[in-house]
């Protein structure tokens, strides 16, 4: 082994006074600019406290406060929308002391069961009632938002909660949890209710309700094959009754018509025969002639002897 040396001194810093000083000042300026300064988010309002108590509440920005702790700033998110989700999984059962797996299980007015998730969507409005009117925030939202659903659930019957109830029930439990958050004095807004799942349990409950949720889907899918058909078919006879109807008044206009001018031919006629009775009753017997024998072909007229042809013009033309 070497010799060891046992007169060996560690080198010594030696600080002057001045460096010392000047050390001491800047971390005190430090911590004093530390302490001073504050800074909220444009989503944040800040509440600050003077020896505990409420001071003031501060807007966006840079701000000043008294340092060493005389005052103190708490910035609060109240431009954000928070959302808390009641579907009852592990992670969120640990918001509430009281959640328990059976808490998602609610009997509805008809004494049917059912298995409720939902999701409350808050704002908080006032920091100041945030920090410091009730101790168990989330607690509290989750325990009223509970305790109201419950209330809704159990007022209504199971296909009126499936069914057109639903957006009545998400819009009276946004009233009521708004209600009791201040009579609580909570500082906090719920801005939606959305129900997510509204399903029985399983087993023999949940195969029963999906046998009536196919019968429900049958009937509705026959109404509306039926509403089709009625549809298609009943414009279609309006169609045909219509056209009908324009027909008969058609027919209608053309028969007035066709008896009119017969009535004014006939007028017509027997004023010229007033007039000169021999010539209308010759005329009268040429056009007989013509309207009885003018569809027969090679048509000849001769005399009631049978003894000679009439001198009279050949009805298809020409003369005898």
């Amino acid at each position: 082994m070497g010799d060891f040396n046992l007169n060996f001194k560690p080198p010594q810093i030696k600080l002057k006074p001045k460096t010392v000083l000047t050390f001491i000042v800047v971390l005190v300026i430090g911590i004093i600019g530390v302490s001073t300064f504050y800074m909220v988010d444009q989503t944040e309002r800040a509440v600050v406290l003077r020896f505990g108590k409420f001071n003031r509440i501060t807007e966006p920005g840079l701000h000043l406060k008294i340092p060493f702790g005389i005052e103190r700033n708490f910035n609060v998110p109240t431009q954000v929308v928070q959302t808390m989700a009641f579907d009852f999984k592990p992670e969120n059962l640990q918001r509430s002391r009281h959640a328990n797996v059976r808490e998602s299980l609610m009997l509805t007015g008809d004494l049917n069961i059912m298995n409720v998730e939902w999701i409350v969507q808050y704002r908080i409005t006032d920091p100041r009632a945030w920090l410091f009117n009730v101790e168990a925030r989330e607690s509290t939202i989750w325990d009223i938002s509970q305790s109201v659903i419950n209330m809704l659930i159990g007022d209504r019957g199971i296909f009126d909660i499936m069914g057109r109830e639903r957006d009545s029930i998400e819009l009276h439990a946004r009233e009521l949890i708004n209600l009791r958050f201040n009579n609580y004095a909570l500082g906090v807004t719920v801005s939606q209710v959305r129900l997510q799942s509204i399903v029985p349990p399983a087993g023999a409950v949940w195969d029963a309700f999906e046998d009536v949720n196919r019968a429900q889907q049958d009937m509705n899918r026959l109404i509306n094959e039926g509403m089709e058909a009625y549809n298609r078919e009943i414009p279609r006879a309006r169609g045909v009754a219509e056209r009908i109807i324009h027909e008969a008044h058609g027919y209608a206009v053309a028969r007035v018509n066709m008896a009119e001018g017969d009535a004014a031919r006939f007028n017509s006629v027997l004023d010229e025969y007033r007039n000169n009775r021999a010539v209308t009753r010759t005329r009268l017997y040429i056009e007989m002639f013509e309207e009885v024998f003018g569809a027969q072909e090679g048509t000849d007229l001769i005399d009631r002897n049978l003894s000679n042809f009439i001198p009279f013009r050949n009805i298809q033309g020409g003369t005898r």
